[in-house]
Formats: C-alpha cells, structure tokens, sequence
C-alpha cells in the first residue's frame, strides 16, 4: 500500500466505527458520548425535558454488579477502544486531506507531517511499515 492508500484505508475505519457507535442497537442516536455524574456509566446522548433539563442517556455500558457482568453492545464498545465518534470524523477528514495533498502533489510528503499521519493510519489499521 502506498502513503494515500493507507491514509484513506484509516479514513475509511474510523468513519465505519463512527458511524456503527453513533447509534444504539434500536437505532437511537449515540453520537454525543459522555460520562454521567458519578463518572461510572458512558451515555451515548443527552434528552431534553419540557422544563429545559437534560438527561444523560441512552447507557452504553450496562451491568457492573455482582448479579450483572459489565458490557457494552459490541459496536460501542469496538469504536470506544479507538475513540469517541466526533474526533474519529475529524481525524478521519484530515487523514482524508494528508491522503488528498499526497496523492494530487508530488513531492508533498513532508517528513515530520507524513511520518505522523501514517503513524496515526498504521495504528488504526493495525498494520506495519
């Protein structure tokens, strides 16, 4: 594979996690991750009340007692392992933009910026130099 090639195949990951995590299993959306208060449950989203409050949900990791394991469904804990979903698009534009400028401009690797964007590709992919 060449820089581009790699570059793009990094791009193409992280969008297809993102876009797998960004929904729960019935389809609700997940895309906005955070903790809830106490710091022990991952929510996916935010509800609005009628009044104005939000509420954390829905949970992405259930369970955590004794009577209950702790898991999350598959697709959410697989992109949690690479990251939350709105820095995996960004990261995934501008691999998309390292692979675009690589691939239109010859000669514009650049040492230090190229070396960083196909470390950054190679780990998503889980491949080698």
């Amino acid at each position: 594979m060449n820089p581009a090639e790699e570059l793009r195949s990094a791009a193409t990951t992280l969008r297809a996690l993102a876009t797998a995590a960004s929904v729960d299993n019935d389809g609700t959306p997940t895309a906005n991750w955070h903790t809830g208060t106490n710091g022990h449950r991952l929510y996916g989203d935010h509800l609005t009340r009628e009044d104005g409050r939000t509420i954390s949900w829905p949970r992405l990791n259930r369970g955590g007692s004794p009577q209950r394991p702790a898991y999350m469904h598959p697709q959410h804990a697989e992109y949690a392992a690479a990251m939350g979903p709105a820095l995996g698009l960004v990261l995934a534009d501008w691999l998309d933009f390292e692979a675009g400028l690589i691939a239109r401009v010859p000669g514009a690797e650049l040492r230090g910026r190229t070396e960083r964007a196909l470390a950054v590709a190679r780990a998503i992919n889980g491949s080698q130099p």
